[in-house]
């Protein structure tokens, strides 16, 4: 798993690559720590290398939005294969995310 941060504009975007499977999520957080310390730039998680997702990647993505709502901000997810829309639709996080 890679995770790669910019800000474009205002905008902080999460290029996530690889499987962010219970393993990498760990990890993952770490990396992502600066989107967890944002408190105010709208957030785009791009996940169009992302080819797979976990619970624990779930919960990592529900953590950022929880972060977003607190402080006011935007988190968007752009780029879902559709195995990703078929797991996001399914546990219900789908409605949850602004879709790019």
């Amino acid at each position: 798993m890679k995770t790669t941060i910019q800000q474009i504009d205002q905008q902080l975007v999460a290029l996530l690559e690889g499987e962010l499977d219970t393993a990498a999520a760990v990890e993952a957080q770490k990396q992502l720590k600066p989107l967890f310390d944002n408190t105010t730039l709208d957030t785009v998680l791009d996940c169009t290398a992302l080819q797979y997702i976990s619970s624990s990647g779930l919960r990592l993505f529900l953590s950022i939005l929880k972060n977003g709502k607190a402080h006011g901000f935007k988190v968007q997810l752009k780029g879902l294969n559709p195995d990703l829309v078929k797991v996001f639709k399914m546990t219900g996080f789908y409605s949850l995310f602004e879709i790019l």
